[in-house]
């Protein structure tokens, strides 16, 4: 709830202050144009996804990858749908990769998975021989 009445609070001062700078029209321009660059890259999603996915296959990006990237750039140009000047500044810095990751973990407090190493010595594994009694050789 915080950060809505933050997020709100925000959008209400910026775009005040910037349509007070700009006008009236140029308002209604920006609005209108991000609009139509929001619709535009939520019809090319499924371009973005599916290079995503290729990516996946090839294993170029992780899953958790994968996953961040298409949230951010989908959250990203359905904030550039919303009016406001707060909302597409976000929704434009979220469709680059590496701002929508800084956010996200800025923002939902994401931590990177501490993968353990093994550095130690192998001499407690157990090395086993398998005798199969049903050969087909009797």
């Amino acid at each position: 709830m915080f950060y809505f009445l933050a997020y709100f609070f925000l959008e209400v001062v910026i775009t005040v202050d910037i349509a007070s700078r700009i006008g009236g029209l140029a308002t209604f321009g920006e609005i209108v144009l991000s609009a139509f660059v929001g619709f535009f890259l939520l019809t090319n999603f499924r371009y973005t996804l599916a290079q995503s996915m290729t990516a996946l296959l090839s294993g170029s990006i992780t899953v958790d990858q994968f996953q961040k990237m298409n949230m951010m750039s989908l959250l990203g140009a359905i904030l550039l749908i919303i009016p406001g000047f707060f909302s597409d500044i976000i929704g434009i810095l979220l469709q680059f990769g590496f701002l929508g990751t800084f956010v996200a973990k800025k923002i939902l407090h994401l931590k990177e998975k501490k993968r353990k190493k093994y550095e130690g010595d192998y001499d407690d594994a157990i090395d086993v021989e398998i005798i199969d009694d049903n050969t087909i050789g009797k």
